[in-house]
């Protein structure tokens, strides 16, 4: 299952990557705004994140103007690791090295043509796991306060 949400800049974009899970076959549910009046996307990110942090969802697509306040505020939930894509060898690597569980596009950035690219790309990269396990690992336990090591 995959959560989608969004704020006004990127009601559009969502209902074209929600057509490609559509196209897809693939179950989502949509706590984004139906709406182009302005809202504050912390709260949406927020409750998204916790979807995938239960684990009710295996991963989330996040859209606003940009991308990036929702990828910021998805990122302070624990056990999450989101990023923000324009380009298709960035989800790509997102997934193959750092096991990304959500995925920030920008309404106002990215038009629908690629945004389907980089949302199919980022849904069929597997984790690469080996070394960057170990990466991943350092990464979630700055969460728990432990520094990293080399």
């Amino acid at each position: 299952m995959i959560v989608l949400a969004n704020d006004h800049a990127g009601l559009d974009l969502k209902k074209e990557i929600a057509g490609l899970l559509d196209d897809m076959n693939l179950p989502y549910i949509d706590l984004g705004v139906n709406s182009r009046e302005s809202v504050g996307y912390p709260p949406l990110a927020w409750k998204a994140a916790g979807t995938v942090r239960s684990g009710e969802c295996d991963r989330g697509m996040l859209f606003c103007g940009t991308g990036v306040g929702m990828c910021l505020a998805a990122n302070k939930v624990r056990g999450i690791r989101c990023v923000v894509c324009t380009d298709c060898y960035t989800a790509k690597l997102s997934r193959l090295h750092n096991d990304t569980n959500m995925l920030a596009l920008g309404g106002r950035v990215v038009g629908p043509d690629l945004a389907k690219m980089i949302v199919r790309i980022w849904l069929e990269t597997p984790f690469e796991g080996g070394r960057h396990a170990k990466r991943v690992d350092m990464i979630m336990g700055i969460e728990e306060g432990r520094e990293p090591g080399v």
